[in-house]
């Protein structure tokens, strides 16, 4: 094998390992999420049924919800922040 053979086997596998880590942080994120989103689907649940008709009435619609700005108790970085995280290449 020549050298520069196995240079790219090198490269190869450490990219591999790197995309494997990456993936692995991804899963447990998606997992995370999946959990919150679980806890909070519960919440609002038992916040509905503790709503009286008038005040869920007041309630935006379940489209406009999903355009309004967050919650002020929920964390999500500001757009610009957003944009930078989709727009940088992963580090590998």
């Amino acid at each position: 094998m020549t050298s520069s053979a196995l240079l790219q086997d090198l490269v190869k596998s450490h990219l591999m390992y790197a995309v494997r880590e990456e993936v692995e942080v991804l899963k447990e994120q998606i997992k995370e999420l999946y959990e919150r989103n679980s806890v909070l689907e519960r919440e609002n649940a038992v916040l509905k049924s503790l709503a009286n008709s008038e005040q869920l009435s007041q309630l935006p619609s379940q489209s406009a919800a999903s355009t309004t700005p967050p919650q002020q108790g929920l964390s999500q970085p500001p757009p610009q922040a957003q944009a930078q995280a989709q727009s940088s290449p992963p580090c590998v």
